[in-house]
């Protein structure tokens, strides 16, 4: 008797709290490890420059490498790959320890990024999209969360990260689960022949809606994380918020992210992926400004995550009605791995800005990024236009 489909999408479900999970905690750990590696603001961004190999990686080989051993195998190195960087965090003894262990983390999340969006993308259901893209967030928020809680109990950074591991790490028995009983669904190669898979990866980077996309959400996902990463640091240590209240502050952006996503199947079936689109980074603007202007006020950062919730999703459910079939599986591991370059590089040039211009910066900074969003969807809404939206 085979596994049922729903097993897949479970594993894809898990996989994604346990990313959110880790790339969610860092932001309020970062003060922790500033401290006890001696950094500043901009020496500590080398960490999440570091990512950037990583993630290249994955961009340029995601669908290559499905397509050869098969995405559960590709997703079982992956998870095996993160889970050590994690450790590597954890016991590290020197600054550049850390930092090396950065590319790694970069791969891991890479190909799981890639893999999972493709695997659900095929599903063709904005819904479930919305979903996955939910319980990153449910990670995300999660990560903050169990990271302030165990700070104000006292416990030291380096074990609040091994309890970060032991969760990631159910994420290897799961994928290996997935290769032991050849579960088919994740089996199965993702394109036929290598061959194949190269030259759609080819024609997907001559592709301009797969690059517009794919810089659209990098873009995005720098502002997701620089948000996620630098807000603590400027409630606590900027605007003098306490330290419980402004590491809840940085939950309470991940929850309404969250929200937004488990809801974003019922706004695309009433109006539409683009329309939703538009009607949500206009209110992102609007609660980024506020932010900027209004330093006393904690409303806005939920208000801005619940603004970001659709964007990513609806950007990959959209890909494939913008080009062709057979070019899915590279354009999406493609996108997808640019995209997290955004979590590397974007709160890497606004941690050395704000090292020259004061923390304060940040909140300013934002408020382009989101115009940028919104030039570079209305760019696609234009140009490619889609088969049909119906989820």
């Amino acid at each position: 008797m085979r596994p049922p489909g729903w097993i897949g999408i479970a594993l894809a479900f898990y996989a994604f709290i346990a990313i959110g999970i880790a790339e969610g905690g860092l932001g309020v750990l970062l003060p922790s490890i500033l401290t006890a590696y001696n950094l500043t603001p901009a020496t500590v961004t080398f960490l999440f420059l570091s990512q950037v190999s990583g993630y290249m990686v994955a961009a340029f080989s995601s669908s290559l490498l499905a397509s050869r051993i098969g995405l559960a195998r590709m997703l079982l190195m992956a998870s095996v790959t993160l889970t050590s960087a994690l450790v590597i965090y954890a016991i590290a003894p020197r600054w550049h320890i850390m930092v090396a262990a950065g590319t790694f983390l970069g791969l891991g999340i890479g190909f799981i990024d890639a893999g999972l969006n493709t695997y659900i993308a095929n599903q063709r259901n904005a819904n479930i999209m919305g979903l996955l893209h939910a319980f990153y967030g449910v990670g995300a928020l999660l990560g903050p969360a169990l990271a302030t809680t165990l700070l104000a109990f006292g416990m030291n950074w380096r074990r609040i990260y091994l309890h970060i591991t032991a969760i990631v790490g159910v994420t290897v028995i799961g994928m290996l689960w997935a290769v032991v009983s050849n579960y088919q669904p994740m089996a199965k190669r993702v394109i036929a022949q290598d061959t194949d898979a190269r030259a759609s990866l080819k024609l997907a980077l001559r592709t301009p809606a797969v690059l517009v996309a794919g810089i659209l959400l990098l873009v995005y996902v720098g502002t997701e994380a620089s948000l996620g990463n630098w807000a603590y640091s400027v409630q606590s240590l900027s605007r003098g918020t306490p330290e419980v209240v402004a590491g809840y502050s940085v939950t309470a952006y991940w929850l309404g992210l969250t929200i937004g996503r488990l809801i974003m199947g019922r706004f695309v079936a009433r109006w539409g992926a683009i329309r939703t689109m538009d009607l949500a980074i206009a209110l992102l603007t609007i609660g980024l400004i506020a932010w900027w202007l209004l330093p006393n006020q904690l409303f806005s950062l939920p208000v801005i995550g619940f603004a970001l919730a659709p964007i990513f999703p609806a950007t990959i459910w959209l890909m494939p009605q913008r080009v062709s079939s057979s070019m899915v599986p590279a354009a999406i591991g493609f996108i997808t791995s640019v995209a997290s370059l955004g979590a590397a590089t974007i709160p890497t040039l606004i941690g050395w800005i704000a090292d020259w211009a004061g923390l304060e910066i940040i909140p300013v900074l934002m408020v382009p990024l989101a115009v940028v969003v919104l030039g570079l969807h209305r760019w696609l809404v234009r140009y490619t236009p889609i088969k049909s939206e119906q989820t």
